[in-house]
C-alpha cells in the first residue's frame, strides 16, 4: 500500500447524507457530492494486510479487488482505479449506493478498528469515471450467430446480458415492466438509486449492441417454449417476486398491501408524472405501520415520511441486536449488530424517536363495520417467538406495508414446461454450470438461490453468462 501506516494515522470518516430534515421533503438522492480528497486519505486507510478477507467468500460476492483500487484512489490515480474496478463489477453505480457492503463487515481492519469505508469509495469511482467521460459504450470486435434470450433485466440478467454481449453473442432481454432494470428501478426508490443512473447503464448496454424488449411478459405474452425455440440458450433471471404475506384475521380488504404494490407504484407515478397522476398509494396524513424490517422495510418507511405520513411505526419480530458483535457472531462473518439506516434516521427527525418495535407479532388486523383498515392488534414474543403473557396491544393504523421477504419465484412462467423446481419453489439449477433440468435453459440468482443481494445477482448474473457462452462455443473467456 501507498501508505503502509494510513491505518494508524487517519479515522474511519464516511460521506454524510444530505440533512434528514430536508431530504424527507423530496425522492433525491440521499447522497452529498463526493469529495476527492477526503476519499484519498480513507484510501490510505487500507491495510497491507496478509489475507484481503474484503474480496473474500466471506467479504465481497463479485471478489472486488479491493485492496488494489483503495491505494489507486489514494495515489490519485481514478482512471487505473476505475479499470480495476470493472474488471469484476459490471455495475458499480449501483452497487456503490445500495449494496450493504460485507467487503466492510470482513474488512481486517474491522477486528479492532471501524472498516475501510469501502463502499463509498467503490460510490466514488465509478461516478468519477462517469463525470470524466471515461465510461463509455464497449461493442464487441466481432459476433457469433449465437441468439440468447434473458429473461428479467435486473441486476442478474443485466450483468449476464454484459457479459454475453461482449463475448459476441447477440442478446435480448426481456422485461415485463415498461421500464428495464427490475427490482433496480422499481424495487429500490429513487433516494436510495436515482432512476437515471439505471437508465444511463441502460443506455450504454443498448449503444454495446445490447436488445430490451419492455411490456412483454414471458409466460403470459410468450411462451417460454417459444423462446426457447426462439433462441440459441434462455436464461431465466425473473427474482423471487413471490412475497411473504401475513395471514392473519382481517388481512383481506383495503389498507394492507405488500411492500413492492407501495414501492413500486410509487416510483412508476414519480417517473411518469410526479406523483401528479394519483396512481400510488399516498401515505400522506395517515398513521402507517410497516411490518417487517430489512432494505425494503427501510424504503417503506422512507418513501411513508416523504409522503407525509401522520405518525409511523415499524415492528420487528426478532429481538433488537447488539451494539457490538456477539460471541456467535465473530469476524469475518456479516456482523448481526443494531444499526441506524437512513429512513429510521429521519423518523427520529420528525418523530422524536426511532420508529422501530422490536420482538413484536401481529396476530390480527382489525376493520370498522364498513371494512375499513382501523389497525392492528399485537403481542410481545421472547427470543424463542414464544408470546409473552399479557402483553397483547392495540396500535392505530390507516395503511399497512407487509415487508417480511420473498419466498420463490413465480411459477405462471414456467407453467407449460416440465421443469424441475426445489423444495423451496425455486428453479432448480446449481451453482457450476446453472442448467435448469430443461435443455438450454438456464436460471441464475434470486430465482435459483432465493432472495438475495444485488451484488451476489450480478455474480450470479456473470457466472451464469460464463457457462452460457462455455456451453455454446465449447471454451470461454470470461471471467
Amino acid at each position: 500500500m501507498g501508505n503502509p501506516t494510513g491505518f494508524t494515522e487517519f479515522d474511519r470518516e464516511v460521506e454524510p447524507y444530505r440533512d434528514a430534515s430536508k431530504r424527507i421533503i423530496d425522492f433525491k438522492e440521499l447522497y452529498t457530492p463526493h469529495n476527492t480528497e477526503h476519499l484519498q486519505i480513507q484510501g490510505a486507510r487500507c491495510m497491507d494486510c496478509g489475507v484481503p478477507f474484503c474480496q473474500s467468500d466471506d467479504g465481497c460476492p463479485i471478489y472486488n479487488l479491493i485492496p488494489e483500487w483503495n491505494d489507486l484512489v489514494y495515489q490519485n490515480r481514478w482512471h487505473d482505479a476505475l479499470d480495476r474496478l470493472h474488471k469484476t463489477n459490471n455495475f458499480p453505480e449501483f452497487t456503490g449506493r445500495v449494496c450493504p457492503a460485507p467487503c466492510e463487515g470482513a474488512c481486517v481492519l474491522g477486528i479492532t478498528s471501524p472498516p475501510v469505508a469501502i463502499k463509498n469509495l467503490e460510490c466514488a469511482i465509478i461516478d468519477h469515471g462517469f463525470d470524466q467521460g471515461w465510461v463509455i459504450p464497449q461493442a464487441p470486435e466481432k459476433r457469433t450467430n449465437k441468439r440468447i434470450a434473458i429473461v428479467g433485466s435486473g441486476p442478474a440478467g443485466l450483468a449476464a446480458a454484459a457479459q454475453l454481449n461482449m463475448a459476441g453473442h447477440y442478446v435480448c432481454v426481456y422485461e415485463k415492466a415498461d421500464r428495464p432494470g427490475g427490482l433496480l428501478m422499481y424495487g429500490i426508490p429513487n433516494m436510495k438509486l436515482d432512476k437515471t443512473i439505471v437508465e444511463r447503464r441502460v443506455q450504454l448496454m443498448r449503444d454495446e449492441g445490447v436488445e430490451f424488449t419492455l411490456n412483454t411478459d414471458i409466460g403470459n405474452d410468450i411462451d417460454l417454449e417459444q423462446l426457447l425455440a426462439d433462441y440459441d440458450s434462455v436464461l431465466l433471471a425473473t427474482g423471487a417476486m413471490v412475497a411473504r404475506d401475513l395471514p392473519i384475521p382481517g388481512r383481506e380488504g383495503p389498507g394492507v398491501h405488500l411492500a413492492m404494490e407501495f414501492l413500486t407504484a410509487n416510483t412508476k407515478s414519480l417517473l411518469d408524472s410526479n406523483h401528479e397522476d394519483g396512481n400510488f398509494i399516498s401515505a400522506k396524513d395517515k398513521n402507517i405501520i410497516v411490518i417487517g424490517g430489512g432494505d425494503t422495510g427501510t424504503d417503506c418507511i422512507g418513501t411513508s415520511l416523504r409522503h407525509g405520513c401522520r405518525s409511523l411505526i415499524n415492528f420487528e419480530l426478532l429481538p433488537k441486536p447488539p451494539i457490538e458483535r456477539a460471541a456467535d457472531n465473530p469476524w469475518p462473518l456479516w456482523p448481526r449488530i443494531y444499526r441506524v439506516d437512513y429512513s429510521h434516521t429521519e423518523a427520529n427527525r420528525l418523530f422524536g424517536a426511532d420508529p422501530r418495535v422490536f420482538s413484536i407479532m401481529s396476530k390480527q388486523f382489525l376493520r370498522n363495520t364498513d371494512g375499513t383498515l382501523k389497525g392492528v392488534v399485537t403481542v410481545d414474543v421472547d427470543h424463542n417467538f414464544q408470546e409473552i403473557a399479557d402483553t397483547e396491544k392495540t396500535w392505530e393504523a390507516d395503511l399497512i406495508f407487509l415487508s417480511m421477504g420473498f419466498l420463490q419465484p413465480e411459477h405462471y412462467i414456467n407453467k407449460k414446461i416440465n421443469m424441475e423446481v426445489d423444495d423451496r419453489g425455486n428453479f432448480t439449477a446449481n451453482k457450476m454450470n446453472y442448467r435448469t433440468s430443461v435443455a438450454g435453459l438456464y436460471a441464475a440468482a434470486d430465482c435459483r438461490r432465493g432472495q438475495d443481494l444485488v451484488v451476489r445477482a450480478i455474480n450470479e448474473g456473470r457466472e451464469a453468462a460464463r457457462e452460457i457462452d462455455r456451453d455454446l462455443m465449447g471454451s470461454t473467456q470470461l471471467p
